[in-house]
């Protein structure tokens, strides 16, 4: 049985809180790197520092979060990273309408923001594979993978027209908000979460921060997933800053048309996400993770030919829908595999090393993409990320296993061809 659909009032809530949480950074999308270009002039060195620097010190922050969020109860901790990231979103409209707004204001709500996102993503993980029955996990994540994408398609391009209107903090006292508003939900969840057990293990051991990766690593299939997530997502997130000096500053494309061109290829993640279970279904989930893993990584090189005006901006648009569709299919469906085969206990660490692991190589990237597109420009800098991520399919695994019959922990998996 590929899932059946997840329900009831938690789940309901759940979702809930995470649709309001994600339109409103869809609303917010690329706020800082475009406040730091609109508003502080940077160039692109900054602006790739503030993609890069920011997580990177976020996920040096959420390194000793890892064994904290594990042994405590799930919901309380997601409650607190909403709280702690309405709270430092809302430092940025305070300082600009003061006149106080600094780039190193910038790179510090960046950090927070991606400590908070680590700490919430990995208590989200746990909390769901505790919430939803095994069969009806790939479900719940297409439902969030398709979510995401959504509220990308809607809130990029409300967002460029209330910062053509109302300024260029507008988007960022939206997603705090909706933050808050995330939090108000988890908390009207009803039941009572049971408190984690350590097992008779320390939790503030040393060891206890590196679990996470010891569990990756230690198997062939999980650790072949996570560094080619790593570099897939690494590049193309490079790109980003990368496209926001190209497309605003050298190809005089308005804020709008910026935003157009990430937003509208986003209805592509809705199709994607939605088609996961069934395509599981008909081909099996190894030949989904190797053939459309594959698919993700040959298209980026086409950002390299983007032109002013319309073929430029269609020619953006007709790359990230490709992408899109890709990623949106093979999200969940890696999503999935990766909570089947963690232990219970070990959830949150594991989440939390896979997050720190992808932050960090975005970070490094993205840093080594701005400093190339400093020295030779934009559009090589462009063309490297394109053919560096067409080597990432042979990191993908030959091989991955079925999900355990029973406990976690219990049973040889067998060998999904």
């Amino acid at each position: 049985m590929v899932g059946r659909r997840p329900s009831g009032r938690q789940f309901g809530l759940l979702w809930t809180a995470y649709a309001v949480s994600a339109y409103g950074s869809g609303l917010g999308f690329g706020a800082l790197p475009l406040i730091a270009v609109l508003a502080l002039h940077a160039g692109p060195a900054e602006v790739s520092a503030l993609s890069a620097v920011g997580p990177a010190m976020g996920a040096l922050i959420a390194l000793p979060l890892a064994p904290w969020v594990e042994f405590r109860r799930k919901r309380p901790v997601m409650i607190a990273m909403d709280l702690t990231r309405f709270a430092v979103l809302a430092t940025i409209p305070v300082a600009y309408f003061s006149g106080r707004l600094g780039f190193v204001q910038l790179l510090v709500v960046a950090a927070v923001i991606a400590a908070a996102k680590i700490a919430f993503n990995a208590a989200g993980g746990a909390y769901l594979k505790a919430l939803v029955r095994p069969d009806g996990l790939l479900v719940a994540n297409a439902r969030f993978e398709s979510t995401n994408w959504s509220s990308i398609a809607v809130g990029p391009p409300l967002g460029g027209a209330a910062i053509g209107l109302f300024g260029p903090v507008t988007t960022v006292v939206a997603d705090a908000v909706s933050y808050l508003v995330s939090a108000l939900c988890l908390t009207a969840m009803r039941g009572r979460e049971e408190a984690p057990q350590p097992g008779g293990r320390s939790t503030a051991r040393a060891g206890a921060l590196l679990d996470g990766w010891r569990h990756i690593m230690g198997r062939p299939d999980l650790r072949a997933l996570y560094l080619n997530n790593m570099l897939v997502s690494g590049l193309i997130m490079a790109t980003e800053p990368l496209l926001a000096v190209l497309l605003l500053r050298q190809l005089g494309f308005p804020p709008w048309q910026y935003a157009l061109a990430f937003a509208a290829p986003c209805v592509g993640g809705l199709i994607g996400s939605r088609l996961a279970r069934r395509v599981v279904a008909r081909h099996g989930r190894h030949r989904v993770l190797r053939t459309v893993g594959t698919l993700r990584a040959v298209w980026l090189i086409g950002l390299v030919f983007v032109r002013p005006g319309v073929v430029g901006l269609v020619t953006v648009m007709a790359v990230e829908l490709a992408i899109i569709v890709n990623m949106s299919l093979y999200t969940p469906v890696l999503a999935t595999y990766r909570l089947e085969h963690t232990p219970g206990h070990l959830v949150a660490r594991t989440l939390t090393a896979w997050s720190i692991g992808q932050q960090a190589s975005i970070a490094v990237l993205t840093a080594l993409a701005g400093l190339l597109a400093d020295v030779t420009g934009p559009r090589t800098a462009l063309a490297v990320a394109g053919l560096l991520i067409l080597a990432t399919p042979l990191l993908l695994p030959t091989a991955t296993h079925d999900a355990p019959r029973h406990a976690a922990e219990g049973g040889r998996p067998q060998v999904d061809r």
